[in-house]
């Protein structure tokens, strides 16, 4: 099965046009929502599905298009790409509940399962997520101890892999830092490539899909345990049958040569169907409040300026 070029055009224009919002109406408009989900039409509905802007969104839009355009084949529902800004905005968005569909962070999940109510669709299958710290090739730095008082960038305070758990193990270890959120992994691994870092916290995925002349000059330092990975979460508004079509669409996507294919251009094997249990291991770890976890107010800084930043 081919993936058309006019569907994957279509949606890397939605996001670089910043469309967002669902197919289903506003929360409020309750009318409008029920001639959506009574409609008898043929018309295949469109859904929002957001990813959590880990990277540029040009290079989220190449990465997820062919995926989502892949699962829109034949489907009663066409999926529209969206991300966001940086991290932050994606989180109100997703407290809001623009999205219908969200490619989102473990703790994410944690958290917006319980309001606006996103409900486990699939997880990356037997895959759990772990988060890294990198350094400059030829710094001097060879352990994790070595760190403290050193300048560490993290993507946004509750950035999972790349901020929340690097961090909770630094606390542990009694290390003191200097940090900065600067939006983006790509942005992290950009900071320290420029040397405006000691160090910095990402995922071993967005790692191995930034561009090649800034990785070549960084190393990881350090990996963190691992938990239960992203989830792929709907809307409680979004139908139960197109749900299910869904949930079997990402499962059985790894199982064509065409679906296996995208899947490995965005570093990723296969799905399982998922359950909220799933991330009971997150919860246990006590993270408090969503908006600044593990935080200080002095642990909030200005944004840096970096070269090919959001």
């Amino acid at each position: 099965m081919k993936i058309s070029r006019l569907s994957v055009k279509v949606l890397f224009l939605s996001c670089v046009l910043g469309v967002t919002g669902s197919a289903y109406g506003d929360n409020n408009d309750k009318s409008s929502e029920s001639n959506q989900l009574g409609s008898s039409s043929t018309i295949a509905r469109t859904i929002t599905f957001g990813v959590v802007p880990q990277q540029a969104a040009s290079t989220l839009a190449r990465l997820w298009s062919p995926v989502l355009s892949e699962l829109s084949q034949n489907a009663n529902f066409q999926l529209r790409f969206a991300t966001a800004p940086d991290i932050p905005t994606f989180e109100k968005r997703l407290a809001s509940g623009e999205y219908d569909v969200a490619y989102m962070n473990p703790y994410h999940y944690t958290v917006f399962h319980e309001a606006p109510g996103y409900q486990a669709l699939v997880k990356q299958k037997g895959k759990q997520i772990k988060g890294i710290i990198v350094v400059r090739k030829e710094s001097s730095i060879r352990s994790i101890d070595e760190l403290n008082n050193k300048d560490v960038f993290f993507p946004a305070p509750a950035a999972f892999a790349a901020s929340v758990l690097p961090r909770a193990n630094l606390k542990i270890r009694g290390l003191e830092n200097r940090v900065k959120y600067v939006g983006s992994h790509d942005s992290v691994y950009l900071a320290v490539e420029q040397g405006l870092a000691d160090a910095g916290g990402g995922v071993k995925r967005t790692f191995k899909t930034m561009d090649k002349a800034t990785t070549s000059q960084l190393r990881v330092l350090w990996e963190t345990p691992g938990y239960t990975p992203h989830a792929i979460a709907v809307h409680p508004r979004v139908p139960a049958g197109i749900v299910e079509e869904l949930r079997q669409g990402f499962v059985e996507l790894s199982s064509s040569s065409q679906g296996a294919e995208v899947l490995n251009v965005l570093g990723l094997k296969s799905f399982e169907a998922a359950k909220n249990s799933d991330w009971d291991d997150v919860r246990s770890l006590g993270l408090g409040t969503f908006e600044k976890p593990l935080e200080n107010s002095s642990d909030i800084a200005d944004k840096p300026s970096v070269k090919g930043e959001l």
